[in-house]
């Protein structure tokens, strides 16, 4: 993997991307050339091919937009080319089709002609099904593999193997094998123990098995510790990664149970710049004007239907904490029953609440009971993207039991975040550490091009109804 803006981008998914990337935009020329060479056209009869390099970007952009939102570049291995794939396949070409009219309806001069756009949509979807059969079928080989090898042998080695070796993991890995610590219990295979000659370094044995990093998964780096030997791999081209990386780079994760807190103070990340909070309003405030624009018709339906239901009132008001640990009042439409909470003591919001409505059933997963939250982030409460934010009755709660858990509230919270799109709702102190884990590599590696990717990911919950 490698970094973008400090979030991690596997190699395998950025070079799907850029080889469908290439297909379409060479779909465009060929589906021009067939289209124009049955009429005997050319550019000089036909004007509108002069921004011809410009639609077709235009197409691209409208079409790879549309297969992210759709959750196309999630790739899973075991289902390679199967019907979920061929499933959305063919709405993400109806959805770049839509966003492509809207396009040519604001610049006009883009417009191609309909014989084109239907001959580039044709060979555009043969093109996609081409480079993905020939993806996958390639998926296995070997130089789509990185081979690593583990210092240590004990239950943090044993879990950072298991996570190297799921199948349907964006990276492909080939472990070498383990090499253990005395000062840990044994937890892996001993068949897959390194044998270690006296007098070997950790650069001729990673030499020896074409090792091209070394993970130290260990949690005990006191006494014998190697720690001259990996600088000496370190020079001589072997990469050393730490435990805590490995699962950041993998999961998109910062693992609160294994983690040190030299690795959070001496890391890179965790960018509060001046730059990056002004670039972050201003994104905040041109996306919540164009949503509230587009949005206002949806927002006065939801609370007529709100309102019709049960004749109780639209909105719902709660106090939750935001950013530097300060409270404020966070507006959403009701989705819960009027009484949803009659004993007067707070309770977790949990994955099909029998306190819901089937109104408040269908905003949630729809996330339409979010949209009044847009006025809090024109005040300046909440950022579009952040931890969402929590009521301060469980917050105190948290802090006890979940460490690192006031990090999350080192930036503003927000109307979705990396948490809501990678995991579901938690109504538990354990689901609430899963989701601190996603918070904190968001408080980390937080940028524009993140905001965006979660973005297009949320946009996903909202087309697969699958709220969280």
């Amino acid at each position: 993997m490698f970094r973008i803006s400090n979030h991690y981008v596997s190699k395998i998914v950025f070079t799907l991307l850029f080889v469908e990337v290439l297909v379409l935009l060479g779909a465009a020329y060929v589906g021009a050339a067939v289209r124009f060479m049955e009429l005997g056209e050319t550019s000089a009869t036909v004007p509108h091919l002069d921004n011809f390099f410009t639609s077709a970007i235009a197409f691209t952009i409208a079409v790879i937009f549309s297969m992210s939102a759709m959750g196309m570049y999630q790739l899973d291995f075991d289902e390679g080319l199967r019907n979920p794939f061929l499933m959305k396949l063919m709405p993400s070409f109806v959805m770049g089709f839509v966003i492509l009219t809207l396009v040519f309806y604001l610049a006009p001069d883009l417009y191609f002609g309909r014989g084109v756009l239907i001959l580039v949509f044709a060979v555009g979807g043969a093109g996609i099904l081409l480079a993905r059969l020939i993806f996958f079928k390639t998926s296995e080989a070997r130089f789509m593999r990185s081979r690593i090898m583990f210092l240590g042998g004990g239950p943090l080695a044993k879990e950072c193997s298991d996570l190297a070796t799921r199948n349907n993991r964006y990276h492909k890995y080939d472990i070498a094998g383990f090499i253990p610590i005395a000062t840990e219990d044994l937890c892996v295979e001993t068949s897959s123990l390194l044998k270690v000659r006296d007098g070997d370094s950790l650069v001729k044995l990673a030499r020896q098995n074409n090792v091209e990093e070394i993970v130290v998964s260990v949690l005990n780096r006191r006494g014998g510790f190697p720690i001259k030997e990996l600088l000496d791999c370190k020079l001589q081209g072997v990469k050393v990664t730490d435990a805590a990386t490995f699962f950041e780079r993998e999961t998109c994760q910062i693992r609160v149970d294994s983690l040190q807190p030299s690795w959070l103070v001496f890391g890179g990340g965790f960018d509060q710049s001046f730059v990056r909070t002004f670039m972050k309003r201003c994104f905040d405030l041109a996306c919540s004007v164009i949503l509230l624009v587009l949005t206002l018709p949806i927002m006065l339906l939801a609370a007529l239907a709100v309102w019709v239901e049960d004749r109780g009132t639209v909105f719902y008001s709660q106090e939750r904490v935001g950013k530097d640990g300060k409270t404020f009042r966070v507006l959403k439409f009701r989705s819960m029953r009027v009484d949803a909470e009659k004993g007067g003591k707070p309770q977790w919001a949990a994955q099909n609440d029998p306190r819901v409505t089937r109104v408040g059933n269908f905003m949630r997963k729809t996330r339409i009971d979010e949209l009044p939250q847009i006025l809090n982030v024109l005040k300046g409460e909440m950022s579009f993207v952040g931890p969402r934010p929590e009521r301060p009755y469980f917050v105190e709660q948290l802090i006890e039991v979940v460490p690192y858990y006031n990090v999350r509230h080192s930036i503003k919270p927000g109307i979705t975040g990396w948490a809501q799109v990678r995991y579901g709702y938690g109504s538990s102190a354990e689901d609430a550490l899963q989701k601190l884990q996603y918070d904190l590599y968001y408080v980390k590696n937080n940028s524009l091009f993140l905001d965006v990717l979660i973005m297009i990911d949320t946009l996903k919950v909202v087309l697969f109804r699958s709220g969280r």
